[in-house]
């Protein structure tokens, strides 16, 4: 079963088609890697999927709800989605009131949310940081904040922009567990944008190989990596590609 479907998607910057999309399904339930160069169009797919940007032609179904130039996703479909960026953003208040945000503006209740703060702290080794200012934090401890608030509220699809990006190997380990249990546990469907091949191997069911704004391939990660079809993807996981 596909939670997302993606048909005859563009994005245009200043003239210049960044993205051309004729279609890509996300299976649910399921890690899926988005693997290309710099420049290939990945942020920019997960910004359109979130809401964030408009395409300017075709479509993204969510479900069965769709969102195009003319029609935005509603409310409770933007709730069932969450996003995190390759650097993440502290506000300026400590680790607990920061990864309690989304279930404040739901308006859950506090006793409920201190239950889901216990959980999710425990799971990304945060259990001693949440009365610290996050302002404060080291790179690692607030990549795993903006993740633990993201997974808080159990979204039904979590989009993850380069999530581990410059973070030391032990950090890579704590945020990699939570996307494997946030799978098995929660049947979050999760899509990655990330330039490590290791950790795709390690974490994707399936892979997108984007290049120029366009899927080149797309399936099972193990068919990707082992027996990749395509010159130029088998020369990017290779690291033969010259960008």
């Amino acid at each position: 079963m596909d939670i997302l479907k993606i048909e005859n998607l563009t994005k245009v910057y200043n003239g210049k088609t960044v993205l051309d999309i004729p279609k890509l399904n996300i299976e649910a339930g399921k890690i899926t890697a988005i693997i290309g160069p710099s420049g290939a169009g990945k942020s920019t797919l997960l910004s359109l999927i979130n809401g964030i940007e408009k395409p300017d032609t075709g479509s993204i179904f969510f479900e069965n709800e769709e969102f195009s130039k003319i029609k935005s996703f509603s409310p409770a479909t933007i709730r069932r989605m969450a996003l995190v960026f390759q650097k993440p953003v502290m506000f300026n208040a400590s680790v607990y009131n920061n990864i309690a945000y989304g279930l404040k503006i739901r308006k859950m209740d506090k006793t409920l949310i201190g239950q889901k703060l216990t959980d999710a702290a425990s799971f990304l080794g945060l259990s001693d940081l949440l009365d610290q200012k996050a302002i404060t934090l080291s790179g690692g401890e607030a990549g795993r904040v903006s993740v633990a608030r993201a997974m808080v509220i159990k979204p039904d699809l979590l989009l993850m922009d380069e999530p581990t990006a410059n973070l030391d190997p032990a950090n890579v380990a704590i945020i990699e567990d939570m996307i494997k249990k946030a799978t098995q546990i929660y049947q979050t469907t999760v899509v990655v944008v990330t330039h490590n091949m290791f950790q795709a191997k390690r974490l994707a069911d399936n892979i997108v190989f984007m290049l120029n704004g366009q899927v080149v391939s797309e399936g099972c990660a193990f068919d990707i990596f082992e027996n990749p079809l395509d010159q130029r993807t088998q020369a990017f996981i290779t690291g033969n590609m010259i960008y």
